[in-house]
């Protein structure tokens, strides 16, 4: 009876939604957790560094290890970045990563993919700032043929690849068979574009949405124009969603003015009906943002997952 996937991203980065820096044991035992309250997926975002407005800088574990651990220490729920910034990684090597991962979990990997925005990081850790689009279409051309093909011959302005190979395969070895699913999160025209040409799942984060359900309709129909410009079906794109839940009626420890602005809380029952309503607007599947993200938030959400499991 639930009415779509639901998955948590769980904590990385220091004093943002998990009190103090998230140890690896912290997320060990989160991600255990998830599996045994019957969730389906974990997601982790891949930054390098924030600065808060009003903190200073808050340093973030690396999304790709941690993701082969969790990979590894779990067994059924899928795994994901929400999102991965092709700006950090040369794209054939982003590809292997996320096939290698993808073997160690047993196929459970959706790929989500990003162009970046988060300028501080880009500046700390010397990449590139410019051109952040014209990048990742390149980038994802070479990824998607990868993943879909096992090989790529590719030279463009930013990205090169030539006669390159993705060997060995994971269990989803590309071609005729299913392959890793590749997710955009974007509502800009031109990545929309992008999401129509390429991806097999689009999100809609919260803070494009207003971390509410009814902001979805006037995105889903820019998604739905973005297909018809290219001849797909807009039923072939999935869609997901991601919500903001505060457990306690208290704001994100750690988050920004943006994040606590339209924070879904109430009783157990009023937050149910409000994911609920996601499925209306044709979400598949929706990741949520728990406060507190923590061990204590899993058991408080296990109730309004209870409630969603009864219709």
């Amino acid at each position: 009876m639930r009415p779509f996937k639901i998955g948590v991203e769980l904590p990385i980065t220091e004093e943002k939604g998990f009190p103090g820096t998230p140890r690896w044991a912290d997320i060990l035992a989160m991600s255990k957790r998830v599996e045994e309250l019957g969730l389906d997926s974990i997601w982790i975002e891949d930054h390098l560094i924030f600065e808060h407005p009003d903190q200073g800088f808050q340093g973030v574990w690396d999304c790709w290890s941690l993701l082969a651990a969790i990979a590894a220490v779990t067994t059924r729920v899928e795994i994901a970045p929400l999102v991965s910034c092709v700006s950090f990684r040369n794209p054939a090597l982003l590809a292997k990563i996320a096939d290698t991962v993808d073997e160690i979990s047993g196929g459970r990997l959706i790929l989500g993919l990003g162009a970046g925005w988060n300028e501080v990081e880009y500046r700390q850790f010397g990449f590139p700032y410019d051109h952040r689009v014209g990048r990742f279409e390149e980038a994802l051309q070479i990824i998607h043929g990868l993943l879909h093909n096992g090989a790529i011959d590719f030279e463009g302005k930013y990205h090169v690849a030539r006669e390159c190979e993705l060997r060995p395969r994971g269990p989803r070895p590309g071609g005729d068979a299913p392959h890793i699913p590749i997710l955009l999160g974007t509502i800009g025209e031109r990545m929309l574009g992008l999401t129509a040409r390429y991806a097999d799942q689009w999100n809609g984060y919260f803070s494009h949405t207003g971390n509410s359900a009814a902001g979805l309709a006037p995105l889903r129909e820019k998604v739905d124009a973005a297909c018809r410009a290219i001849g797909r079906d807009p039923a072939t794109l999935a869609r997901t969603a991601t919500a903001l839940v505060s457990l306690t009626g208290k704001p994100v420890h750690g988050g920004t003015e943006l994040w606590n602005r339209n924070l879904l809380t109430g009783s157990t029952e009023e937050i149910a009906a409000a994911l609920r309503a996601y499925a209306d607007e044709g979400i598949s599947h929706l990741q949520v943002w728990l406060e507190p993200n923590t061990l204590e938030g899993l058991e408080l959400f296990a109730p309004v997952v209870e409630l969603l499991d009864k219709g």
